[in-house]
């Protein structure tokens, strides 16, 4: 399994336009990030987490023609606000493609891309087909795979992560569930969110509770992605991490085997 991390950055990215912190100057395209974002592949399949305000660019830079799933952790800007740009995938496949989420994020996708359900068939838009979800369910069949959908605290509200064979993906927690974090046992690779160090943040995890749960989960290898300015400059930090964690980087390509 192939994961392309499409953006690593906050909802604002990075560089933050008019901050003069000096990690917004960098000269190193390490700390340059998009909206957070991955894209999954296997089998010729191709899956999609969070479809944010960047996706266009995203996709034209790494070259994809197909779509197969779009899976949706929660219903914040910064995770759906692309989805007026998967109009390319649903022309060339030419069939709608299936967004999964939780019935409240699905409701506002309703509002927000209400021009996506219109019966005028002449109209240039993207056809979607809205797959509900809920954490009670232990997984749902994506083209023959398997996704364990996990409950994950944002502040106070209720987001999903997902995890696909040996390969986890969470962002934008505050908090993980006891139970949640006995469906991230014997991971190959975790993907988790981390702000920044300082200070606490109610809604995200600072570096200190990221590698807090990291130690309850003993993934074999973490990326870090959801990466704010505020964390430093990326060589600097990468050195300061425990053995087998990792920033990771808009670009950065790794395998689930």
């Amino acid at each position: 399994m192939k994961i392309t991390f499409l953006g690593t950055g906050t909802s604002q990215g990075v560089p933050i336009i008019g901050s003069k912190h000096p990690v917004c100057f960098s000269k190193n395209p390490k700390d340059k990030r998009l909206r957070s974002s991955v894209l999954i592949e296997k089998n010729k399949k191709c899956f999609l987490i969070d479809c944010g305000p960047d996706f266009r660019y995203q996709m034209l830079r790494n070259d994809h023609e197909r779509l197969d799933a779009i899976f949706i952790t929660h219903e914040h800007h910064d995770h759906i606000g692309g989805l007026d740009d998967i109009r390319p995938f649903y022309f060339n496949m030419n069939k709608p493609i299936p967004v999964y989420g939780l019935r409240r994020v699905l409701e506002d996708l309703k509002k927000r891309f209400f021009y996506f359900f219109s019966e005028n068939q002449k109209s240039n838009i993207s056809k979607i087909s809205m797959h509900e979800l809920d954490t009670y369910k232990d997984f749902f069949i994506v083209e023959d795979f398997k996704v364990f959908p996990l409950s994950i605290w944002h502040g106070d509200l209720s987001i999903l992560g997902f995890r696909i064979e040996n390969f986890a993906y969470i962002t934008d927690a505050s908090s993980i569930p006891l139970q949640t974090i006995q469906q991230l046992k014997e991971l190959d690779i975790l993907v988790l969110n981390v702000l920044r160090k300082t200070p606490k943040d109610p809604s995200h995890f600072t570096l200190s509770k990221s590698l807090d749960v990291i130690q309850k989960i003993r993934p074999k290898k973490t990326y870090l992605t959801h990466i704010s300015h505020m964390i430093g400059f990326h060589e600097k930090i990468e050195t300061q991490l425990p053995k087998n964690v990792y920033l990771a980087y808009d670009g950065l390509i790794i395998y689930e085997t």
